[in-house]
């Protein structure tokens, strides 16, 4: 999966934070990207250009990120949910502070809340924005 944005440096460290990912590693035989960008022979300003980050564990998809010119006009067609309530198994109160925490925690990282999400009177998610303005939501 790839998401488009302006600075994938910002981005990429926002989503090992929301997810608990880490910098991808460089490619094989390379110590660092850095090492790998000059023997490629790749500009310093382009040095920017991507990012991806990955499972630590390596079960979960790794995600890049691509610098586009252009902006975001219009709401994603595809965002990420990250579920932490536990589901609707849960008393709602569980589901709440376990919701409303992770909120705190992105929100101090750089998100945005979008709105307060209920279903039959209860909180259901949260629609957020990454400091990009790319939709995702806390279930």
């Amino acid at each position: 999966m790839t998401i488009d944005c302006a600075d994938p440096a910002l981005v990429a460290r926002f989503w090992c934070t929301a997810l608990g990912y880490v910098e991808a590693d460089p490619p094989e035989g390379w110590d660092t990207w850095e090492s790998w960008l000059v023997a490629q022979g790749v500009p310093e300003e382009e040095w920017n250009d991507g990012a991806s980050v990955s499972d630590p564990d390596g079960r979960l998809p790794s995600i890049s990120f691509l610098k586009v010119p252009e902006p975001r006009t219009t709401k994603n067609r595809l965002h990420l949910d990250l579920q932490v309530s536990g589901g609707r198994a849960q008393p709602q109160e569980l589901r709440d502070s376990r919701i409303r925490g992770e909120v705190e925690r992105l929100v101090a990282a750089g998100a945005t809340v979008m709105g307060e999400v209920e279903q039959n009177g209860s909180l259901d998610h949260f629609w957020m924005a990454d400091p990009e303005g790319n939709d995702f939501c806390v279930v």
